[in-house]
């Protein structure tokens, strides 16, 4: 749901040819959200990276009563600015205590700057935009910096200047510059805008935040964390300023590897000057993020980073303004728009299998393989979903992946509780297992059960996502085997009588 009367009169349209699924689905862009990407300024994107710059530092054990200088500056400037684009977005600090350690010399009392734009049809789900705005440049001895994630052993290892203009003020311009630009519109779900603290330190504000969202269940559906975004030339002279790496954890159809397919897609539809590159991987080796901390919590998160880092400035002095690069940090941001208002004006994503006990919860991302007419628990011999043992009665029926009453098909069902009231319908997208994104599409309307004669559930991925009446599609649902019970692991003997290897 858009203010201004910007929601586009358009239906996504999938092709559904009767002898199969091989034919592309037509798109278009939605004017509402290519409105919003066009409006990202980067005169403006380069204001916020050059006075977070000014602050001269922003550790977190920097001055926090300085309007001018230290993380207390930057902290309170951030807020300020979140709150001077709309009345509508609700901003505060949201507090934590980072404890003595070895990366940090005393407790000190922290917080991250959080600004909530309410959902109008579905408030309490939620879509994430995050960064961190503190800074950090150490050194090991004099006059060698320090270009790790370990940060500062004692205070003689901690530099008083740390501009941190690519790591991470262009993270926070473009949270920033998004928050400016989506507060004037008003959205299905609610977004929240996030610059965390402590970062430098050990995600220290991401945790605490997650780790709350978790206690109190929030439906965090999606969080794009930003984190140096405004370099596009690395130290060896490489350069790469039309793409942008996306770093995602696994395994194969978890929520965030979702989010990330989902992510290249609807950036490259609205951005096609840019390429978003799929990194199955949670971060670079020995390299941390926000995201983990969300990751850690089972939500879905990813991060948007340069590919073309330089290692001789991060963490150090030199990390200023002149050493950016503004229209590569404003590319990014452009990207983050498209994704985060699409996501946030998308149906939720299917449901595909009812929860497991014992198991983490997906998100949403099924499972194969569930009690309820879903394809065999691995090691079971049983027939195939759809057919029972003579005078046995068949099993309850609801969300899950069979093969159908001949056996050989591909049977989906699928459920979403509270529909939303716009919602046209869903499709179906398959791939081989071995591919990173979904090769084929089949529209199907609004039904929660669709069969594929002839398809080998076990050879390919299938999934579900739901797509509203102005084209807007939710994240994938992917069926998926559960995990092997520890009992099965490989090299576990097993017990009396059960199947062995296979």
């Amino acid at each position: 749901m858009l203010a201004r009367g910007l929601r586009s009169s358009f239906l996504f349209v999938v092709w559904c040819a009767p002898s199969g699924f091989s034919q592309p689905p037509v798109t278009r862009l939605n004017p509402a959200i290519k409105e919003i990407v066009d409006a990202v300024s980067e005169e403006r994107i380069g204001a916020t990276m050059k006075r977070l710059g000014e602050f001269g530092t922003r550790y977190i054990l920097s001055e926090q009563d300085s309007p001018i200088h230290g993380i207390g500056g930057a902290q309170h400037w951030i807020a300020d600015q979140f709150r001077s684009y709309s009345p509508r977005l609700e901003v505060k600090l949201d507090p934590f205590t980072a404890k003595k350690g070895q990366r940090v010399a005393h407790d000190v009392d922290l917080a991250n700057v959080v600004a909530v734009l309410p959902g109008k049809l579905d408030p309490t789900r939620f879509v994430v935009i995050s960064s961190h705005y503190d800074s950090i440049a150490a050194r090991v001895g004099p006059g060698t910096p320090r270009t790790d994630d370990e940060g500062p052993r004692n205070p003689q290892e901690v530099e008083p200047v740390a501009p941190g203009v690519s790591d991470n003020a262009s993270g926070v311009a473009a949270v920033l510059e998004l928050a400016r630009i989506m507060s004037q519109y008003e959205f299905d779900k609610s977004v929240i805008f996030i610059a965390f603290s402590a970062e430098e330190v050990g995600l220290l504000g991401s945790q605490s935040y997650a780790a709350k969202a978790k206690q109190e269940k929030m439906e965090i559906e999606a969080v794009l964390n930003n984190d140096i975004i405004g370099n596009d030339v690395a130290g060896n002279g490489f350069s790469a300023n039309s793409r942008v790496r996306l770093f995602s954890e696994g395994p194969e159809d978890s929520p965030s590897r979702s989010l990330a397919r989902y992510t290249k897609e609807i950036a490259e539809r609205y951005i096609p000057s840019m390429t978003v590159d799929l990194v199955f991987r949670r971060d670079r080796f020995g390299r941390g993020g926000d995201h983990t901390s969300f990751n850690g919590q089972g939500f879905a998160a990813v991060r948007l980073t340069t590919p073309s880092e330089n290692y001789a400035n991060q963490h150090t002095a030199t990390d200023t303004f002149a050493n950016a690069s503004v229209p590569y940090a404003a590319r990014v941001a452009r990207i983050n728009a498209a994704v985060l208002a699409s996501l946030a004006l998308a149906p939720k994503p299917p449901v595909v299998s009812r929860p497991r006990t014992g198991v983490r919860p997906s998100g949403g991302i099924g499972a194969a393989g569930s009690p309820n007419g879903a394809a065999n628990t691995p090691g079971s011999d049983s027939p195939p979903a759809g057919r029972t043992a003579q005078g046995q009665a068949p099993r309850q029926m609801g969300p899950g992946l069979s093969r159908g009453k001949s056996g050989y098909d591909a049977a989906l069902r699928w459920d979403s509780p509270k529909p939303e009231p716009d919602l046209a319908g869903y499709a179906i997208v398959i791939r081989a297992t071995t591919s990173p994104l979904w090769e084929r599409e089949i529209y199907v309307g609004n039904v929660k059960e669709y069969t594929i004669p002839d398809l080998s559930i076990d050879d390919v991925v299938i999934g579900v996502k739901a797509i509203d009446k102005d084209g807007n599609q939710s994240l994938v649902s992917a069926y998926d085997l559960p995990p092997v019970p520890p009992a099965r692991q490989i090299g576990a003997t097993p017990a009396a009588g059960g199947p062995g290897g296979q």
